[in-house]
């Protein structure tokens, strides 16, 4: 057992202290759950300790700040899952340094699109585009429509025939 993680659970057992925390702060995971479950509140130490990772920082701003702030929403932003997750979540609405930093992979951009923007936007889609299955995605869910860009990205690949039959229901509808 690591010395982060059993002064976790000794504090846990016996209640906070600056021993404890110093050490537990080691670890960003630890120190999450030391602000959480022994602290019950936030910290600025425990904050700063948390942001040495990016899931542990957007845990720490959802469930212990209950809020946004600058130093846990950076840390989030170098992973875009995490960024994700912090726009969705903590955020709870779109902004510049997220997108940006969700448009780092063409999954979590296609996510951020369709799930916060809740509109196609050149980056999100050009981000989308890097992968054909999430161009395919983003022209379904996004779009909702024909693009030239995501129709690029699928042609002659697995995605050709699915975008296809999607713009075939697309037609089938408009005449109904």
């Amino acid at each position: 057992m690591t010395l982060p993680k059993k002064a976790y659970y000794h504090a846990l057992k016996y209640g906070p202290s600056d021993e404890t925390r110093e050490i537990a702060c080691k670890i960003p995971f630890f120190t999450y759950y030391y602000a959480k479950n022994v602290d019950k509140c936030p910290r600025d130490d425990t904050r700063k300790a948390a942001c040495g990772d990016s899931l542990c920082a957007y845990w720490y701003a959802q469930n212990i700040d209950k809020c946004p702030r600058n130093d846990t929403r950076k840390t989030a932003c170098k992973n875009p899952k995490c960024t994700y997750y912090y726009a969705k979540y903590v955020d709870k609405k779109p902004r510049n340094d997220t997108r940006k930093a969700a448009c780092k992979n063409s999954y979590w951009a296609f996510e951020y699109a369709k799930d916060i923007d809740k509109y196609p936007l050149e980056n999100t889609r050009k981000a989308a585009c890097n992968d054909p299955e999430n161009a395919y995605l983003y022209a379904k869910y996004v779009d909702k429509k024909f693009h030239e860009d995501t129709w690029k990205r699928v042609q002659k690949t697995e995605f050709e025939e699915k975008y296809n039959q999607f713009l075939n229901r697309i037609e089938k509808d408009k005449i109904i």
